[in-house]
């Protein structure tokens, strides 16, 4: 029986995560990442959602999201999926594309799935590279590359990125970003923004491309991503950030990241002795 395998490893130097996910028959759910997600198929074909479009996703295929770009997907070739990628925080980001275009500014992908052979030998190159630990310059050099070559290329503002949103759904999203750790109604976000709750749901997941609750639980994992990397344990973590309890907190993170609670927080505790870099050298399995 084959298993699922997911490697996860933190680079320090790039302060960057780099993960690879092999035998994937898991379905994620449409959520959304306060970072942007770079990666690249390997084998396997799936459908996928990304800001109200429909992609079908195989070997080659090269995915860029912007923060908050919303994205589901699901195998549809009746196989399994691997796949390679790297996140990367908006403040690493702006560092780099300073260092690219002189300019500090955001920058936005503009379009989620690109097929391009230059940009692919770019990825692989530096995946391999933080998957093994390696050192020197040549890492950067190759992270900067990348990235200098999909900004040039596939690059415009990040405000053109994000859909023009009705004031009242901002101040949903302000009003959850907030209030996160603590119990949630929805009658008093509606108070709060002045809708009603029918209202409130169809424009809310037009303009977001999820709903209101999936949006509260995207940023939940967010802090619970960031407490973990601390060294928070998992229990205190889902109290920290509002689940209800720690089954729920579990569930919902492996739903969205692919790994449980404790396998991640683990990717940042064992640190090797020169402090360069952590990685999870017990991969997640799970059984198909």
């Amino acid at each position: 029986m084959k298993k699922e395998i997911r490697t996860v490893v933190y680079d320090e130097e790039l302060r960057i995560e780099a993960y690879r996910f092999e035998g994937i028959v898991q379905p994620f759910p449409s959520h959304f990442h306060e970072h942007y997600v770079l990666g690249f198929v390997e084998k396997g074909e799936r459908a996928l959602f990304c800001r109200d479009r429909k992609y079908v996703v195989e070997e080659g295929s090269i995915l860029l999201f912007n923060p908050k770009d919303s994205h589901a997907c699901v195998q549809c070739d009746g196989g399994t999926f691997d796949y390679r990628g790297f996140n990367i925080s908006k403040e690493i980001m702006i560092d780099l594309a300073e260092e690219i275009t002189g300019k500090r500014e955001l920058p936005g992908f503009s379009e989620n799935v690109i097929r391009d052979g230059e940009a692919g030998s770019y990825l692989r190159l530096l995946h391999e590279m933080v998957m093994k630990g390696t050192e020197g310059f040549g890492k950067e050099e190759t992270l900067l590359l990348l990235i200098s070559f999909l900004i040039q290329n596939y690059g415009q503002p990040f405000e053109s990125c994000i859909p023009e949103c009705r004031q009242e759904i901002e101040k949903a999203c302000e009003y959850m970003e907030k209030y996160f750790a603590e119990r949630i109604y929805l009658d008093r976000i509606c108070r709060y923004v002045g809708l009603s709750k029918s209202t409130l749901l169809r424009a809310f997941t037009k303009e977001k491309g999820v709903t209101p609750y999936r949006y509260l639980e995207t940023i939940r994992i967010s802090e619970a991503k960031k407490l973990l990397s601390e060294g928070i344990l998992p229990v205190e973590a889902a109290v920290r950030t509002g689940f209800s309890d720690q089954s729920h907190f579990t569930n919902y993170f492996n739903q969205f990241i692919g790994l449980a609670p404790g396998n991640y927080r683990e990717i940042f505790s064992e640190k090797e002795g020169d402090g360069k870099q952590s990685r999870e050298r017990g991969k997640a399995s799970n059984a198909e």
